[in-house]
């Protein structure tokens, strides 16, 4: 038995896409297997660990929880659209100088969960990072690298995703 396939066209990163998909797959998924993009990470497929969020129309969203095909029109990013070319975004920067990452795992989830965060609150205290990033689950660092990487960056310049062309 074979699942009906769907038309998607959706931006990542900058970039246009447009793909048949079957109607059944996530759109962690479809990052994954259908345009490359592994910084999106599977842990636990329910929504509870955070390593899949990535950005939907600017706000952060569990990939696994979604059908790709409810991502048609959408614009997307990942973990990939952060960075500057070679040059690491703001907040990936923080979490390198701060030790924020140990094993890696949960890193590209927090990472785009801390980017939204800092759009909504771009001068959070520690008590709002923490709340900020509780849905998201580190089983390394023990959060406080996490925390101060997210409190360095607030107090720096304005977290701007490249464009297309700096991509």
């Amino acid at each position: 038995m074979t699942s009906a396939n769907r038309t998607v066209k959706l931006t990542v990163n900058g970039k246009q896409y447009q793909s048949s998909v079957e109607v059944r797959k996530t759109l962690a998924d479809f990052l994954r297997d259908e345009l490359d993009l592994t910084g999106t990470h599977l842990g636990c497929e329910h929504g509870v660990c955070g390593a899949c969020t990535i950005l939907f129309n600017g706000d952060a969203v569990r990939s696994c929880l979604m059908l790709a095909v409810q991502a048609d029109g959408a614009d997307l990013t990942t973990v990939e659209g952060l960075a500057h070319g070679e040059d690491l975004n703001p907040l990936q920067q923080a979490f390198q100088e701060n030790h924020a990452l140990q094993c890696g795992f949960c890193t590209p989830g927090m990472l785009m969960t801390a980017y939204a965060f800092l759009q909504d609150t771009p001068n959070p205290t520690e008590e709002q990072v923490k709340e900020g990033i509780s849905g998201n689950i580190c089983r390394c660092t023990g959060y406080a690298p996490i925390i101060q990487a997210i409190l360095q960056t607030s107090k720096g310049p304005a977290l701007v995703l490249p464009t297309k062309d700096e991509g």
